[in-house]
């Protein structure tokens, strides 16, 4: 199910599993990009999670972000200011994290090997680090799962430092938490699901952004107005 913000203005619900991914594009028309790529996406995670959640469960839902107009950070200098979105994929309630059958690094990385062919199929050439891209979808977390495999880190480990993350996160749902990062991160291995110490309250996304940007060099996220094809 694909649902707007005006659709669902509670937010996501509490205690369902989640997968958060992050949308962000500044070549060539990155709008109609990312437009483009939002049905196939959806689509991507349709049949992904048909593949590894639980057969009796109906699909989950999606949460859309409005667009954000974000300045370049690291890389490069000289590059276009990127547009930035982020998509929530609720699971079913009562599912909670990711269930037994998915701890494991299989299905983490098939999603990951999903949103790589979306860029690829929108031209994202991977040439220098932090340049310039025509797409870039980046897997935040995938309900409380924790790994470094080497090829995918999960929570994000830049996730708490980036406004352009923080600030669609937190558009979809301004009490919406990141899962638990353990400090120190998780060594590489396995993944496991951390335990959180008793009584720890982790910041909402919401928070987490108003933390950061006094801080910020760049200017803050702009966030932009519904259009065709992006209703948020």
């Amino acid at each position: 199910m694909d649902v707007s913000l005006a659709d669902q203005p509670g937010g996501v619900p509490p205690g369902a599993g989640s997968i958060a991914i992050a949308l962000g594009a500044n070549q060539g028309n990155p709008a109609a990009t990312l437009i483009a790529v939002r049905p196939l996406l959806a689509q991507a995670l349709a049949q992904w999670f048909s593949g590894n959640g639980p057969p009796t469960q109906p699909a989950p839902t999606l949460y859309w972000s409005p667009l954000f107009r974000t300045e370049p950070v690291g890389g490069p200098a000289g590059q276009p200011p990127y547009l930035n979105g982020a998509v929530v994929m609720a699971a079913p309630a009562g599912i909670g994290s990711c269930p037994p059958e998915r701890q494991s690094l299989a299905a983490p990385l098939a999603l990951l090997e999903a949103l790589q062919a979306l860029e690829a199929q929108f031209g994202r050439q991977r040439l220098e680090h932090w340049g310039p891209r025509s797409l870039d979808l980046d897997l935040l977390w995938c309900g409380d799962l924790c790994c470094n495999s080497g090829v995918l880190d999960l929570p994000h480990p830049r996730l708490l430092e980036r406004s352009f993350v923080l600030a669609p996160l937190a558009a979809i749902d301004a009490n919406l938490m990141p899962p638990f990062q353990p400090s120190p991160p998780v060594q590489p291995g396995p993944p496991v699901q951390p335990s959180k110490p008793n009584g720890l309250h982790l910041p909402s996304c919401a928070a987490l952004l108003g933390q950061l940007l006094p801080q910020l060099q760049e200017a803050p996220p702009e966030r932009l107005l519904p259009q065709q094809g992006w209703p948020e």
